[in-house]
């Protein structure tokens, strides 16, 4: 066999190596084989070696590779513009491509696709357009690919009248640019258009129909989410992961516990109860938003391997059941566990602790979330403890706590606050909090009606006229059936 067959023999090997299924990922390997054989200066190696990186999300190996390579030509700056499309937030594509032009190679109709999909993923409509309208004065318009990525471009940056007219030029669309098409619609707020898009595919994948119900759930249409869910199982389709994580949100609001149940039994059948963590953390949620602890135990326990989403949705259940004690311990389990809580984890607990009245405990908690874990309160950790304050009676702990707040306290926490205030009798704190509502929300007669209440309850008659002046001032029509003095 002569050098040049020898050599043609192992570059085949090489490539049956890349892209064999069982030995693909064995890419520090491959590229040592490669390298013994004297064929890192071929480009059409060092392309496919570089495509399949990217396939694995082993970018930062591809552009390695790119960068030792000593004459790349258009093949391979194809490939490495490409995997840096797919992988990179901040994509080093057009900075390729402009060191392609400063080495005088001329692109091709597969450089300007992955482009365009950069462009799209970093929201960059003007960029985008200038790479579309360099397309059109080279010619590649035309090609189907380029045209997807158009298609994508505008639909991800919103502008569906220029997404609309590329579409509209596609001969043979596949699924993937008609899904394109529905996403950008739906997320610009026309839900009906890209609805009515869907009913006109031809073909369909699940990738499809799962696009189309998490858009109607997103648009809080669960009614209809069911409805296409039944649609796509009596057509054949088989869910996926992705379809049953969608459709459990809308089973557990709308109270559908035996498409729910199906789900479960259907996801355990699959073998995603083991292998997809986030169907486990579905049903859980499921579980628990339907009152049904023993079957949200039962899977949380069962589960082969749980994220903090899993410990949220279980800690979170338990408050939501009124079983605050038990959360506040499973939450200690999970810190002992050596999962770190985040954000959620502590709206949970400290919901915990206020249904169950635990208020050292939610004192400790809400103090450690920064100190110890690293977590720094946001709005919704302070209403779950001045929530948990009000509830025991320290309403002045709950008003300091307001007062000492890094943002704007909204009207949902004066209003738990003046819940509290009222129960407990309260009279000046009630006025801080009343008078607080009537600020943030001038427009709304109910905390006019709730302050002039609070005056009323004192007889301090002048104030609440100056009240009903105050609402009559500001043009506030009283909402009919509620008295300006209680």
């Amino acid at each position: 066999m002569s050098a040049m067959s020898r050599g043609r023999e192992i570059e085949r090997k090489i490539l049956r190596l890349l892209h064999g299924a069982k030995t693909r990922t064995q890419l520090t390997q491959i590229h040592a084989h490669f390298l013994r054989h004297g064929l890192h200066h071929s480009n059409q190696i060092l392309a496919h070696f570089v495509s399949v990186c990217a396939s694995l999300h082993r970018t930062p190996y591809a552009a390695t590779i790119f960068a030792q390579a000593h004459n790349p030509n258009i093949l391979l700056f194809n490939a490495i513009i490409k995997a840096h499309s797919l992988s990179s937030p901040f994509s080093p594509s057009f900075s390729l491509f402009s060191l392609m032009k400063v080495r005088a190679i001329s692109p091709d109709e597969y450089t300007f696709a992955p482009l365009l999909n950069a462009a799209a993923n970093l929201r960059r409509y003007a960029l985008g357009q200038t790479v579309h309208a360099h397309v059109h004065r080279l010619g590649f318009a035309r090609h189907a690919s380029v045209r997807v990525a158009a298609v994508g471009l505008y639909a991800s940056c919103g502008r569906m009248n220029d997404a609309a007219k590329v579409f509209d030029e596609i001969r043979h669309r596949d699924v993937v640019v008609w899904n394109l098409m529905i996403q950008g619609f739906c997320k610009t707020g026309e839900l009906e258009t890209g609805f009515k898009l869907f009913r006109e595919m031809k073909e369909r994948s699940v990738v499809s129909w799962n696009l189309m119900m998490s858009c109607l759930a997103r648009g809080e249409k669960e009614e209809k989410v069911l409805e296409l869910f039944r649609e796509m199982l009596e057509e054949g389709f088989e869910p996926d992961e992705a379809s049953l994580v969608t459709v459990l949100p809308c089973c557990a609001r709308l109270g559908a516990v035996d498409v729910g149940e199906w789900i479960h039994s259907y996801a355990n059948k699959q073998g995603f109860l083991r292998d997809a963590v986030n169907v486990g953390n579905s049903l859980v949620d499921f579980y628990c938003k339907g009152g049904n602890l023993q079957a949200a135990w039962g899977i949380f326990n069962n589960m082969a391997s749980k994220n903090v989403v899993s410990w949220n949705a279980m800690v979170s259940g338990l408050a939501y059941n009124g079983e605050g004690e038990v959360g506040v311990e499973l939450f200690e389990e999970m810190v002992r566990g050596g999962v770190a809580p985040n954000d959620s984890t502590f709206v949970g607990v400290l919901a915990c602790c206020a249904h169950a009245g635990l208020v050292d405990r939610g004192r400790e908690i809400f103090a450690a979330m920064s100190v110890k874990f690293g977590v720094l309160p946001k709005l919704e950790h302070y209403g779950c403890v001045v929530d948990l304050l009000g509830r025991c009676g320290h309403v002045r702990e709950a008003r300091d706590l307001i007062g000492s707040m890094p943002v704007e306290p909204t009207a949902a926490l004066w209003g738990a606050l003046l819940s509290a205030c009222r129960t407990y009798g309260d009279r000046e704190t009630a006025e801080t909090a009343a008078k607080e509502l009537v600020r943030l929300e001038p427009w709304n007669s109910g905390n006019y009606v709730l302050l002039s209440n609070v005056y009323a309850e004192e007889g301090r008659w002048d104030e609440v006229e100056k009240v009903r002046v105050l609402m009559r001032g500001g043009g506030v029509k009283k909402v009919p059936g509620h008295s300006a003095t209680g």
